[in-house]
Order: structure tokens, then C-alpha cells, then sequence
């Protein structure tokens, strides 16, 4: 008879013990009184509730994934194109302007690592600055996504729009300025650029 007494109380409390555990994970309050109650109120003072340790930086132990981007562009060199694609649907294509021999615009994986609106342009071997200007040699926009660390290499705007179509850079990506001021919109740092032969 002991057994059976013993044993009914020790299933009485795993229940408490569970049906509390279940409001303190749904946050529901119980509708009953503990003062109309006063033995179950004791019971469930005996419940232990598993303590949450104190997190001095909570942010480190929430999940951030990493950013996922929609937008990317495809810069095909031998037909001088860069397509702009969301989502696997082409959104927008514009003609360009590529590395000449011996400057070939590189091949590969890249990102955007500039963004600037009116650029300057120093000249790499003469040190002179020419300031922001539609008809300066980075034109109205200059998207950046290459570099060696002294070097950079990018899409930007001309004032040599005749030359659109073909191979005549030091290797950078020369757009129409209206080209560049819509493909500006559309992009933004870190979005991945592809870059092949075809």
C-alpha cells in the first residue's frame, strides 16, 4: 500500500512539474487561484525550473545568417556586355567597354568593394587630379571590384562614348554615363560579379 501511495505522489508531481514546465514555455497563466489552492501551491513551489545562465553579449549567441544577395552581374568580355540579374531573371543589360591587349579586364569572382557617386581621378602615372566632372574619365559613377591594393579596377562612365563596344581600357569596365547612373541603382556593396571570356 505504501508503494502504491509513493508512487501515486511521485506521478502527481511529474505532472505538476510538466504542466507548470508547459505555462512557463507557452507564457500562459494558469486560471486557477493559488490562494483557493493552497496544496497544489506547494507542490508547485517544489518544481525545479532549470536556471538560464546570465549572457553578459546575448548578440553572440543569436543566429545571424549571412547577408544573402539577389542581385549579381555577369560581365561577359568577348561580347562586351554586363548583365544585371535578380534572382536568376535578367533585370537589365548594358554595352561596355574592356581591357585592351596586355590590360585585360580580369577573369573570375568578385564583389563590389566601392561605390561613388561624381569620382576624381588621379592619374596613375603623373600624380594629377582630375576633379568630379560628367566628362571626366570616370564619368558620373564609378563601381568598383578589383583590386591589388594600390590598383583598382571597375565599372565607371566616359566622356568617350564612341568607344563603347570595344577593347580599350587598362582594364577597367567603361559605360555610358546614363548606363552607369541606371546600373549605380541597381547594385549595391558586396552584390558578387562574375566575370568570363564568352
Amino acid at each position: 500500500m505504501k508503494s502504491n501511495s509513493l508512487n501515486g505522489c511521485v506521478r502527481k508531481k511529474i505532472f505538476l512539474s510538466l504542466v507548470t514546465l508547459g505555462f512557463c514555455l507557452t507564457n500562459v497563466t494558469p486560471s486557477y487561484s493559488y490562494e483557493s489552492s493552497p496544496e497544489l501551491k506547494e507542490e508547485l513551489l517544489k518544481v525545479e525550473i532549470p536556471n538560464i545562465p546570465n549572457l553578459k553579449n546575448p548578440d553572440l549567441y543569436l543566429y545571424t545568417p549571412e547577408e544573402v544577395f539577389t542581385v549579381k552581374l555577369i560581365l561577359k568580355l568577348a561580347s562586351k556586355q554586363v548583365q544585371v540579374y535578380e534572382q536568376d531573371r535578367l533585370v537589365a543589360s548594358f554595352p561596355v567597354a574592356v581591357g585592351k591587349k596586355g590590360w585585360e579586364t580580369p577573369v573570375g569572382e568578385f564583389q563590389i568593394i566601392q561605390m561613388i557617386e561624381n569620382p576624381s581621378w588621379q592619374n596613375p602615372w603623373t600624380g594629377k587630379v582630375t576633379p568630379p566632372s560628367p566628362n571626366g574619365p570616370l564619368g558620373e559613377r564609378w563601381i568598383g571590384f578589383w583590386t591589388d591594393g594600390k590598383n583598382f579596377i571597375g565599372f565607371h562612365g566616359t566622356p568617350g562614348e564612341h568607344l563603347i563596344g570595344q577593347a580599350v581600357s587598362h582594364g577597367c569596365v567603361r559605360m555610358k554615363n546614363k548606363d552607369i547612373k541606371e546600373l549605380f541603382k541597381l547594385v549595391s556593396l558586396g552584390i558578387p560579379v562574375t566575370v568570363v571570356n564568352n
